[in-house]
């Protein structure tokens, strides 16, 4: 499996997440694969309990950066895709800071419009600004 499948995988976990807030990593993994048959990656695995572990420190950061929104208002495909790549910027120190933005920018480009890639693009660069001081 590529990065990039995992990557889908891990943003599939934390999208569904938004609207099972009370379900954790393991249920959601369950009901994916009964659903779709497949095996989670354990990068995946990793990814999707980190942001739900960290989602706080991880939405204050989105919302520092929001001009004129709200976090509520954020397209909920949007704020999965940045969630995601801030938690790789935070605590992947594997993946380089400008490969997670242009995988989440590629992930909007597929999941979402391009003006939300072009948002979230805008948003992570300020974020990666702040986090690299």
């Amino acid at each position: 499996m590529t990065r990039k499948e995992e990557r889908i995988q891990a943003f599939t976990l934390i999208f569904e997440r938004i609207f099972n807030s009370e379900s954790t990593v393991e249920q959601l993994i369950e009901n994916a694969c009964e659903a779709n048959e497949i095996e989670v990656s354990t990068f995946a695995k990793m990814v999707a309990s980190t942001v739900f572990e960290n989602q706080e420190t991880i939405d204050s950061l989105i919302k520092e950066f929001l001009t004129n929104w709200k976090i509520e208002r954020i397209p909920k495909v949007s704020l999965a895709i940045m969630r995601l790549a801030i938690c790789e910027m935070l605590y992947v120190e594997s993946i380089p800071v400008s490969v997670s933005i242009n995988e989440a920018v590629e992930l909007a480009k597929t999941f979402a419009t391009s003006d939300d890639a072009s948002y979230i693009n805008g948003i992570l660069g300020s974020v990666a600004r702040e986090i690299e001081g």
